[in-house]
């Protein structure tokens, strides 16, 4: 199961600059804080989305956006998940890490089937009453086609891509890609001739690659293992200070209904409510713990309107008053 966060990589900020597109003016746009861009931001499905977005709305024509971004990219600014497929020993290797890797970086996913003289790559997405606007949906796509290209070295092209919404300049795209393109499919589409598969990547790095490999590999177990509970916790405690609580949706940040995510959690031993209540108290117990924020504002940022009510819950969970839990901890721990 994938939880809705997504680790934005910084070097996307530095390819927009490289277009000439001020990475200020999409964070405006996208109405999410400047500090995105600085910091190794880890956002919400529908955020990306909005940022994909914004970038398309400033370029002007999706087609002319997507060819942009999938070419601008130098290969150092690649993150790992995207270096172990540059480095791979040939383009099938190269395509199986990125599907593999990509369950690292939602919302997106990749299903492969190879067949006679095809390999098709589909575009899914975890949550699939929201699809991704076109211009994320065609850099995906080009991306793929790119990472072939620069990887053997030779112009490689698509035997056709098919289009689920409206991409710009269709001839654009295809003089890109090398072959037709089809708009208004029922699925998001990449085909490619099964033969350039095998071919070696010029790029192989086997010792990178036995570095990156067992890393990746870990953070996917990791990230496999993560129980429902655990998951939704997380989300709460981001969301805390938004007011967002409820359980419908939590589960739709899960990309499940409310229904079965009530279900899981009782196979699990727990409820919504008791899930709530911890993430606040973790909550309340870091932020006491730090002194340039009063008691006011610690209620606030846990989602309580009242001071009172956030007393009463902290007496229920610590026995004590926050003024005297806090005073108790600095006993303990000062600050430095």
């Amino acid at each position: 199961m994938k939880s809705d966060r997504i680790k934005f990589p910084p070097g996307f900020w530095a390819g927009l600059q490289q277009l000439g597109i001020s990475p200020h003016e999409v964070a405006r746009k996208a109405r999410l804080p400047l500090t995105i861009i600085t910091e190794t931001a880890v956002v919400t499905a529908t955020q990306y989305f909005r940022i994909w977005q914004a970038y398309s709305d400033l370029v002007g024509d999706t087609a002319i956006g997507i060819i942009k971004l999938a070419t601008v990219y130098e290969t150092a600014q690649y993150p790992p998940t995207v270096l172990t497929t540059y480095h791979a020993r040939d383009y099938r290797d190269a395509l199986n890490r990125m599907a593999r890797y990509k369950q690292l970086c939602p919302p997106e996913s990749l299903r492969i089937t190879e067949e006679g003289e095809r390999c098709t790559i589909e575009l899914e997405w975890m949550r699939s009453e929201q699809p991704g606007p076109p211009v994320l949906i065609g850099t995906t796509m080009a991306f793929l086609l790119e990472l072939g290209r620069r990887g053997t070295g030779q112009p490689l092209t698509a035997r056709s891509v098919e289009f689920c919404q409206s991409m710009g300049d269709v001839k654009a795209l295809e003089a890109y890609f090398g072959c037709p393109i089809r708009i208004d499919a029922t699925d998001n589409r990449l085909t490619l001739h099964r033969r350039d598969l095998d071919r070696p990547f010029i790029s192989y790095n086997k010792e990178l690659l036995e570095i990156l490999t067992p890393v990746l590999d870990r953070s996917l177990d990791e990230q496999r293992s993560r129980s429902i509970p655990e998951m939704v916790k997380w989300i709460l405690k981001r969301n805390l200070t938004g007011g967002r609580l409820d359980i419908r949706a939590v589960a739709s940040e899960l990309g499940m209904s409310d229904r079965t995510l009530q279900r899981r959690l009782t196979d699990e031993g727990t409820t919504f409510k008791q899930l709530l209540s911890q993430a606040r108290h973790e909550q309340a117990r870091e932020y006491l713990a730090d002194p340039k924020l009063d008691i006011k504002e610690v209620a606030f940022l846990i989602g309580y309107e009242d001071q009172n009510s956030f007393y009463r819950a902290f007496r229920l969970w610590e026995g004590d008053t926050p003024s005297n839990w806090r005073s108790e901890y600095f006993g303990a721990n000062p600050p430095s």
